[in-house]
């Protein structure tokens, strides 16, 4: 049976603005054989647009409906709770085009959720009102429980390091759409029309993309290109399918 793919971005395919050596051959062997795969990120500052520019930039052809973010996922799970609603939101363009997409408004006056995600750069009175509407009954959502973002100059905050400051001050713990979240595994397999026991999810981090694999039933495989290391994979109780250097060592069969 041919496989499925739901791949990683940051570690897995590109570091920064590098490309990881192979990379590129692996996405030409999927494309070749016509194998669906998604990009998974938890990243929601950009566009899928956006995001095939930058993969381009890398040496990748990653066309944008072969991107999913953890904005795209955040929209699609609030359309489906409460359709057409309304939504104070912190983030960049990759979230606010979302939102849009699914039909929500976005407003300051008694929306009924605050929806976080990253900028570039925080606001305080934008946290400050995000923090004034949930004590006044909005419920708290975030894209994504990264507390932490990979800059060529080195980590900076990332969403989940804004939302625990917004819990403290709220006492209101925030709903995290994206990776581990199992919501947005599923929510990626609906949207590239594949089921979970066919798919494999190929990621560097134990604890997210791994355990998001192993929680949703599939395949998985470690690469080692990016954060987790050999040592780190005997630290958790789940274990990987497999354990590869890179995605250059994937084989892909179109039978």
């Amino acid at each position: 049976m041919q496989k499925n793919y739901l791949i990683d971005m940051d570690g897995v395919l590109v570091k920064g603005k590098a490309l990881i050596p192979g990379a590129d051959k692996f996405i030409d062997r999927l494309n070749t054989t016509k194998t669906k795969y998604l990009v998974l990120t938890n990243n929601p500052l950009y566009t899928q647009r956006d995001l095939e520019h930058r993969l381009r930039m890398s040496g990748l052809n990653v066309s944008a409906e072969n991107i999913f973010t953890s904005a795209i996922a955040t929209a699609r799970f609030l359309q489906s709770q409460r359709p057409n609603g309304t939504a104070f939101v912190i983030g960049d363009v990759g979230l606010t085009q979302a939102l849009h997409e699914v039909g929500y408004v976005q407003t300051d006056t008694d929306p009924d959720y605050v929806v976080l995600g990253e900028v570039n750069t925080y606001n305080f009175e934008q946290v400050t009102r995000a923090i004034r509407l949930i004590n006044d009954g909005a419920l708290f959502i975030a894209t994504n429980p990264d507390a932490t973002g990979p800059l060529e100059s080195g980590i900076v905050p990332a969403t989940g390091a804004m939302a625990a400051l917004i819990e403290k001050a709220t006492g209101r713990a925030p709903f995290f759409v994206g990776k581990p979240n199992p919501l947005m595994m599923r929510s990626a397999m609906r949207y590239l029309g594949v089921h979970s026991e066919n798919t494999v999810m190929v990621g560097d981090r134990m604890d997210t993309d791994v355990v998001a694999g192993v929680m949703s039933g599939l395949e998985t495989i470690l690469v080692l290109s990016g954060v987790s290391t050999i040592a780190d994979v005997e630290r958790y109780p789940y274990r990987p399918g497999k354990i590869l250097d890179s995605v250059a060592d994937i084989e892909v069969s179109a039978d």
